[in-house]
C-alpha cells in the first residue's frame, strides 16, 4: 500500500479498491472516508453515488465540488480529497514478451517503457509498436506507442504514464516471406525501412543455381488481390510481401 504523500496528485487515478478522504473547506460534517467500489463509485452526502475510477485526484475534487453547487447545497465549495490508501493498483502485459502477466504499479510516474522493462523487454518476433489501452478521465483509451522512437527520435512525450488497470499489448511484428533459390527459405520479421536487397541478404541470398537478378514479388493489393511483379533491389518491402528466388539463365 502506498501512502498518500508518495502519491503523484497531478499523475496518480483513482480506482477500485481505493480509499479516499474527503474534505470539504468550512464544512466538517461533509468529511468522508470511502472505499471506491468495483464499480468506480463513491456515495456521498446529499449527492449520492458519484463515479470516479479513473479520475486524477484533482479531476475528483472537482467533479464533487461541481456536484455540490450545481445541486444547489454550497455556493462555493473548496472539496480537497486525501488518497488514504490504495488497493495495489496494476497493470497488464501481453503478447510478445518474455513474461506476459499483471505487474504492480508501485509508485504513480510507471511509464509504457518501465512497464515494458518489468516483462522482459518484447520477444524475437515481437513488434515494435505497442498498443496501450485502459479509462482516461472514465472514458475508453487507446493509444499505439512506436517504441523505438521514444529513443531513437527523441520522443519522450510518447512514453505515456501508465494508470490502474491499463493493458499493454504487443503484436507480433510484420513478416515477410523468401522462398525458391534463396539459402534459407522461410518467414522473417521485417526490419524498419528494409529493402529487397536487404531482404535478400536475410534469407542468406540466392544459392548457386539462383539469381538476385530474377527475382518475383507477390504482393496483395488493397482489395485483396496478389499481384505479381519484378522488383528493384532497392524497393522497400510491405507486410506479408512474398520474395520468389528463381534459377539463373546459365
Amino acid at each position: 500500500m502506498l501512502p498518500a504523500h508518495a502519491q503523484d496528485k497531478a499523475d496518480f487515478r483513482l480506482s477500485a479498491g481505493d480509499t479516499i478522504r474527503v474534505l470539504v473547506f468550512q464544512n466538517p460534517d461533509l468529511t468522508v472516508d470511502a472505499r471506491v467500489s468495483e464499480d468506480g463509485t463513491i456515495s456521498y452526502p446529499l449527492i449520492g453515488s458519484v463515479e470516479l475510477s479513473g479520475l486524477t485526484i484533482g479531476a475528483a475534487e472537482k467533479k464533487i465540488a461541481t456536484a455540490l453547487k450545481t445541486g444547489g447545497f454550497l455556493q462555493q465549495p473548496q472539496v480537497n480529497i486525501v488518497l488514504v490508501q490504495t488497493r495495489g493498483s496494476q497493470a497488464s502485459v501481453l503478447g510478445q514478451v518474455n513474461r506476459p502477466g499483471r505487474f504492480p504499479l508501485e509508485t504513480t510516474n510507471i511509464r509504457v517503457s518501465d512497464l515494458l522493462a518489468m516483462a522482459g523487454g518484447t520477444t524475437a518476433v515481437g513488434d515494435d509498436k505497442a498498443i496501450l489501452t485502459g479509462m482516461r478521465d472514465g472514458k475508453p483509451f487507446r493509444k499505439v506507442i512506436d517504441v523505438p522512437s521514444l529513443f531513437l527520435e527523441g520522443k519522450p512525450e510518447d512514453d505515456e504514464t501508465i494508470a490502474s488497470g491499463d493493458r499493454l499489448y504487443v503484436h507480433k511484428a510484420p513478416v515477410f516471406f523468401i522462398y525458391g533459390e534463396a539459402q534459407k527459405n522461410g518467414p522473417y520479421r521485417i526490419e524498419r525501412g528494409m529493402t529487397v536487397m536487404q531482404a535478400l541478404a536475410t534469407g542468406g541470398g540466392p544459392t548457386t543455381r539462383g539469381s538476385e537478378t530474377r527475382l518475383r514479388l507477390y504482393r496483395k493489393d488493397a482489395a485483396g488481390v496478389v499481384q505479381q511483379s519484378t522488383p528493384a533491389l532497392t524497393d522497400p518491402l510491405q507486410p506479408n510481401d512474398v520474395i520468389y528466388v528463381r534459377e539463373s539463365l546459365f
